[in-house]
């Protein structure tokens, strides 16, 4: 957003309505809206990242900037932690301009930023910064989905790549998880802004990299195939293969679930099932879609999950 300002940022922190929780908070005053941020950016870690799809991560890793706090908050998210506001440290908008600087000087194939749509404005700023200063690499905006299309348009001419969530499709499991009814409503909504911005994928011929497009990952949810299944088909009706969608089984059962009684029984407590994940696929297969990534092997383990320790921040 080219006419982003230090005093237009203040302004929006001052009665929020970044996210559709739209909760005017007055985040100069605390972080008490619902993504447990206040006005100055935090983040938990920044760091060439190896675990993307490889259209993301190639063989020099993305340099992804994980932020602290979320708009959406699941129940079951691996990031819960920073998902909190519960680790990271403040970064000043000089820094996060150098960070993107100095992630590209890594051998980065972009900058991922992670659930940065509560800080949206100073992420738009420092970009632009950044740009001045020399970025040249692809930006992805790596996203639960849950956005505002007037909060992504800031985004236009800054981010090259989106990479969004499409998690649920029925409003009793997005209020269940993320006490978000509308949850399928917006970022079905955010998707199709996102999509206006980039158009149909285009990739780096020589190193299979994205350098623009839309990929929209789903997380199959043990027991909920058949959301699943309405998830993908609406994604294939929609934009068919001018997109790519990365179907994903790696669900993992954290620790911190066992807070919730009400799942005492619920499958969320268990790993999803190789006969789950194959359904999911054969039905994506069944109906066309044919620009997608799977994941192999096992995914699922707390392993696979950074350490957020404040690297290179």
């Amino acid at each position: 957003m080219k006419d982003m300002t230090a005093e237009k940022i203040n302004e929006i922190m001052q009665d929020c309505t970044l996210c559709p929780r739209r909760c005017h908070a007055d985040r100069t005053k605390g972080g008490n809206g619902f993504c447990r941020q206040g006005a100055e950016v935090t983040a938990a870690r920044a760091a060439l990242h190896f675990w993307e799809e490889p259209c993301i991560s190639g063989s020099c890793g993305s340099g992804t900037v994980f932020f602290s706090g979320c708009s959406l908050q699941c129940i079951f998210c691996q990031n819960h932690d920073i998902a909190l506001g519960k680790r990271g440290q403040t970064v000043s908008l000089s820094r996060l301009t150098r960070i993107f600087l100095e992630l590209q000087a890594k051998g980065a194939a972009n900058i991922n930023l992670v659930t940065g749509g509560h800080f949206l404005p100073q992420i738009c700023l420092a970009i632009a910064n950044a740009k001045k200063q020399g970025l040249s690499i692809p930006v992805v905006y790596n996203s639960s989905g849950y956005e505002e299309v007037s909060s992504l348009k800031m985004l236009a001419g800054l981010a090259d790549i989106y990479l969004p969530d499409l998690k649920y499709h029925s409003s009793r499991l997005s209020a269940q998880y993320a006490k978000a009814p509308d949850y399928f409503e917006k970022a079905c909504s955010a998707i199709a802004e996102m999509f206006r911005q980039t158009g149909p994928a285009v990739f780096d011929p020589d190193t299979g990299l994205m350098r623009r497009g839309l990929l929209v990952r789903h997380l199959i949810l043990p027991g909920q195939t058949g959301d699943s299944k309405r998830v993908l088909r609406y994604l294939h009706d929609t934009y068919g293969n001018d997109i790519y969608v990365s179907i994903m089984n790696q669900y993992t059962p954290m620790k911190h679930l066992s807070q919730y009684p009400e799942l005492a029984c619920s499958p969320l407590l268990r790993t999803l099932t190789a006969e789950e994940y194959e359904k999911v696929l054969d039905f994506a297969e069944k109906i066309g879609i044919e620009n997608g990534f799977r994941q192999e092997g096992a995914t699922a383990a707390e392993s696979f999950i950074p350490d957020f320790d404040g690297q290179g921040l």
